[in-house]
């Protein structure tokens, strides 16, 4: 039997389907902003077809989701990218699938795939950022997510780094998010030109792009300097789209954050390595825990 991890982001929804931790097939759809808690509903079902037509009929399934989540109860709290609120995802989830399923924090699950599998696998304490649609970070504590009280840690790209500064989506002005998530940068420059092309035209001296993109990197390092000074921990993991930059990310990043740590050292900052698919990865974990638990 099979495992199923679907990770929904704020752009494009991704999923595998695992057989004896072996990944039997991958999919992905574009995340559907009009009725999104159906279209992860459609998709997450359609895996569970496509996964019995392999001949190995899911046994359960991790499903995780962006925002404020509440794994407790399985509650999709709130999402300013996505427009929910107090969405009951695991009844939702359980009903439709009929087989055992878990909810989870996209980036918190990220970074548990980063402690089990990933960067984060020689530090049992340390901080997994995702850059992607929109930023968020997980708290890792002897290889364990840190959810907070009630589900709301990890926010950090509703930080606000610049008072005063441009509206965001969650009602505040100047927050991480709106000067440093993927989709800032790209709507900062033009709106219709790609991150990575605007990335890329950094190196070729247009103006514009190197104002964005250094905006963007002052933004991140006033973010992780804080998290920093609040945590002090051993390791941060960088990760979601923006990573793929690699060292264009890394380096001046690295400089940045050392630039406003005067009378500490900073923690090393590392990519992660499993690309765009830890929340992916994660999930499936969620999954095969369930079917631990079973026995």
């Amino acid at each position: 039997m099979s495992l199923i991890g679907l990770d929904v982001g704020g752009t494009t929804m991704k999923a595998a389907i695992t057989e004896n931790s072996e990944i039997i097939a991958t999919e992905s759809r574009p995340t559907d902003h009009t009725t999104p808690v159906a279209a992860i509903l459609d998709f997450a079902t359609h895996l569970t077809t496509r996964a019995s037509s392999l001949g190995s009929p899911a046994r359960a399934a991790g499903i995780v989701v962006p925002g404020i989540v509440d794994d407790s109860t399985g509650t999709a709290v709130y999402s300013a990218n996505l427009g929910w609120r107090d969405v009951p995802m695991l009844h939702l989830a359980q009903e439709r699938l009929g087989i055992p399923v878990a909810i989870g924090h996209d980036v918190r699950t990220a970074g548990l795939a980063e402690a089990v599998l990933g960067a984060g696998r020689d530090a049992t304490d340390f901080v997994f950022m995702a850059i992607g649609t929109g930023i968020a970070a997980a708290l890792i504590i002897n290889n364990t997510p840190y959810p907070g009280a009630a589900g709301w840690s990890g926010e950090i790209g509703h930080v606000v780094v610049r008072p005063n500064g441009e509206d965001c989506a969650c009602g505040n002005k100047g927050c991480l998010e709106t000067y440093a998530s993927a989709a800032a940068i790209s709507r900062r420059y033009d709106e219709n030109v790609p991150t990575k092309e605007v990335i890329a035209r950094t190196k070729k001296n247009d103006e514009k792009a190197k104002q964005v993109w250094s905006d963007a990197l002052d933004a991140l390092a006033d973010g992780l300097a804080a998290t920093t000074l609040l945590l002090d921990p051993a390791l941060i993991v960088i990760g979601g789209g923006l990573a793929q930059a690699g060292e264009t990310l890394l380096n001046p990043l690295t400089t940045r954050l050392a630039d406003r740590l005067l009378f500490r050292p900073p923690p090393p900052l590392l990519l992660s390595n499993l690309d765009d698919q830890a929340a992916v990865k994660g999930a499936t974990i969620l999954a095969h825990r369930l079917t631990q638990n079973d026995r």
